[in-house]
């Protein structure tokens, strides 16, 4: 919000994608980057944390390792980043298989509204937390949520873009 008003930047991903899995045996904590907003000099980065510090991801091995989940899916999430003269940085998409039950909780932003461009720029897209069911239902879980899972859940967290600078060319 600071660096919107001073007009120095346009809106990123909004706070850290946070998920966490657990249950009796053991607990995981995790922050996710997204897309960082551009400005008037520079396109935004991609899948970054942004206005934050003292975090990174878990290295895939490691993750799969030490707790019973599979990450089926990991990368740049294609075209989440606002429209611009600067275009914003494109969000995360990250998959994880549940091996056994557990439950699984969300703490996200901007999944309702999206990360705001400037002079002119487009918004980044909001987020998105689903939950596709072994049953083969999917579930929107929305920005904030506690629930279990069962084996062979899994979670397609996907993270906002940043938003644009000025308005787009062409």
């Amino acid at each position: 919000m600071i660096l919107g008003a001073l007009h120095l930047a346009a809106a990123s991903q909004g706070t850290m994608n946070n998920w966490l899995i657990g249950d009796e045996s053991f607990g995981y904590y995790e922050t996710v980057g997204g897309g960082s907003g551009a400005t008037v000099k520079s396109c935004g980065a991609d899948a970054v944390h942004s206005h934050m510090t003292n975090t990174r991801l878990t290295d895939p091995e490691i993750l799969e390792y030490r707790c019973p989940v599979i990450l089926r899916e990991f990368g740049i999430r294609a075209d989440s980043g606002g429209r611009g003269r600067q275009t914003g940085g494109n969000g995360m998409v990250r998959r994880i298989e549940f091996r056994q039950p557990m439950t699984l909780s969300l703490l996200t932003s901007r999944r309702a509204s999206r990360p705001w461009g400037l002079d002119g720029g487009q918004p980044g897209e909001h987020g998105q937390n689903l939950l596709r069911q072994v049953s083969g239902e999917e579930v929107d879980l929305g920005s904030r949520c506690q629930v279990q899972v069962a084996r062979g859940d899994q979670l397609v967290l996907s993270t906002p873009g940043g938003g644009g600078w000025g308005a787009p060319v062409g």
